[in-house]
């Protein structure tokens, strides 16, 4: 049996540099009330009573990877730290990690498996997900992809600005400029071995770490560091956090309680309604060895109108308002796609042999 009841599925050691300073209590703004509470306790932050069940050999696997985190979080604020391969690793398997374990992922997993549920007519019990079976899936699918964010370049940035970087109970961020303002990919959905990915984790008020597609975006550095002095690029990564948020915002300094208010007004219009839609489709015609689909509206008896259908889940996107300077274009940049849902891929997540064949798709940046 798990040593530990309660379990964070945003570990302490990530929320502390927010927290603050010689205390167990940590600043938040929270959304539903929109109100800012001072020194709320950090035990109970982003925790659930047996949120991954009683499996004492998962705890200690997690466990593991938040203590290789920690030691890289301990480095990485020492003067004059330099990023090596090791620390890239570490810090992109706790992005993976803590990306698929919040409990926001959880409850929008559920909500997508429920919707489905609904539309094929099946039975409630056939369909129904707990947060903790929920969280478990998240856990195995950890463990049998870490690789797939290996081709990511990294880079920490550092914050030269008088405006400090948040976090929330939902921090790792997956979003992908590319796709966002590409208008030959709008309604296109993307993943993490989409081209053009990005992610997001604020380290600490005044670092964050950048992964990025190196194929398609330039992100130039020194030693792994990229200094912003802009305190509007600095907003525009805490866009991310308000996009995405599950309930929390957490700033270390009181202080800025009134800027994490607006900052919030700000972004609220941009924040998705839904998080995820269901497509229905039918079979329309057979061509050129294909089976054609086309897409129409759920059947009000699913029970047995169309005797072939599939059905398409897709992830909503937050799109921000600004992306910060430091994220450019590369020249000539590129991803792959063979015409399938499969979509765009990064050069390193071709699958070999596919059929069709995979090409290279320039981004037209």
């Amino acid at each position: 049996m798990a040593s530990n009841k309660n379990q964070h599925f945003v570990p302490r050691c990530f929320l502390r540099p927010f927290a603050v300073p010689g205390s167990e209590a940590i600043n938040l703004y929270n959304i539903d009330r929109q109100a800012f509470i001072e020194k709320a306790s950090l035990k109970h932050q982003c925790a659930r009573d047996y949120f991954y069940g009683k499996d004492e050999r998962l705890e200690r696997a997690i466990r593991f990877v938040e203590d290789g985190y920690c030691a890289s979080l301990r480095e990485i604020q020492t003067p004059g730290f330099v990023m090596t391969d090791g620390h890239r690793q570490v810090l992109t398997h706790f992005w993976l990690l803590q990306h698929l374990r919040t409990e926001d992922v959880a409850v929008r997993t559920i909500e997508m498996a429920t919707a489905t549920g609904s539309m094929v007519g099946a039975s409630e019990q056939h369909f129904r997900l707990g947060v903790r079976e929920v969280a478990q899936i998240a856990m195995r699918t950890f463990a049998e992809s870490m690789d797939v964010v290996s081709d990511m370049k990294l880079c920490l940035i550092r914050n030269r600005t008088g405006t400090p970087f948040v976090a929330s109970d939902n921090p790792a961020i997956l979003t992908n400029r590319w796709h966002l303002q590409s208008a030959k990919l709008t309604g296109r959905s993307f993943g993490v071995p989409s081209a053009g990915c990005l992610f997001l984790l604020p380290l600490t008020p005044d670092v964050l770490c950048l992964g990025y597609d190196g194929d398609v975006y330039a992100v130039p550095h020194k030693n792994g560091w990229v200094d912003v002095r802009r305190d509007e690029d600095v907003a525009a990564f805490n866009e991310h956090q308000f996009l995405n948020y599950r309930a929390n915002i957490y700033v270390r300094d009181s202080s800025h309680a009134h800027a994490v208010h607006q900052a919030f007004l700000h972004c609220m219009s941009n924040r998705p309604v839904t998080r995820h839609v269901i497509h229905y489709a039918v079979e329309d015609k057979y061509d050129g060895g294909y089976m054609h689909y086309r897409v129409t509206a759920p059947p009000e008896n699913p029970a047995g109108e169309h005797r072939k259908a599939l059905i398409h889940s897709q992830t909503v996107h937050a799109k921000p308002a600004e992306w910060p300077r430091v994220i450019s274009w590369r020249h000539k940049g590129f991803g792959y796609g063979n015409d399938t849902g499969a979509g765009y891929v990064r050069r390193a997540r071709i699958k070999p042999f596919s059929e069709p064949p995979f090409r290279k798709i320039f981004t037209g940046r």
